[in-house]
């Protein structure tokens, strides 16, 4: 398998404890490496078990409203805390998130996905966070659950472990395998 070049991290928003930790651990990589941070947001909370607040229900003109609602909280809520670092962007989507990850990968809105990891339990797209993890095609770090500096790492993502700013830190494989430090 072939080594990416990073030139974009991607992010997918989510507003926790451990959301904040995935931000700032794809903002602290950006920096360094001098990458374009991309950060995502759904209108339909990709962390849901179920799809009760799926928006599709919703009026042409109440759903309009919501996108309005929810990039306008996602541009105050990261612009702030990204700081003086202007190479962020922010893309409201739509569409489910396996689809729309993978869209955005296509034409390389990143090459690595961050994304807070809530708790063992969590769920990411309809499925559990580490399952999704080791189904994406490209690298995945999971940020937490416990601690800023616990990272979960896909098997893609374990192939560029050196080049991802860990030193210091603990990382575990997202599948079964060794953990490493």
């Amino acid at each position: 398998m072939a080594i990416p070049t990073l030139n974009a991290v991607g992010f997918c928003a989510h507003y926790s404890r451990q959301g904040d930790w995935a931000f700032d651990y794809a903002l602290r990589l950006s920096r360094n490496h001098q990458l374009k941070l991309n950060v995502f947001h759904f209108l339909t909370d990709p962390y849901a078990v179920d799809d009760s607040d799926r928006v599709e229900q919703l009026s042409p003109e109440a759903r309009a409203r919501l996108a309005i609602e929810r990039e306008k909280e996602l541009r105050l809520y990261y612009d702030q805390r990204a700081g003086d670092y202007l190479e962020v962007g922010f893309r409201l989507c739509d569409n489910p998130e396996w689809v729309e990850l993978h869209r955005c990968l296509v034409v390389r809105e990143f090459q690595l996905l961050v994304l807070g990891y809530v708790g063992p339990d969590a769920y990411f797209g309809g499925r559990p966070i580490t399952r999704f993890a080791d189904s994406f095609v490209c690298p995945v770090v999971l940020v937490g659950p416990d601690d800023p500096r616990q990272f979960h790492l896909n098997s893609q993502a374990q192939l560029i472990a050196a080049s991802l700013d860990l030193e210091g830190a603990g990382w575990a494989a997202t599948a079964a395998g060794s953990a490493e430090q």
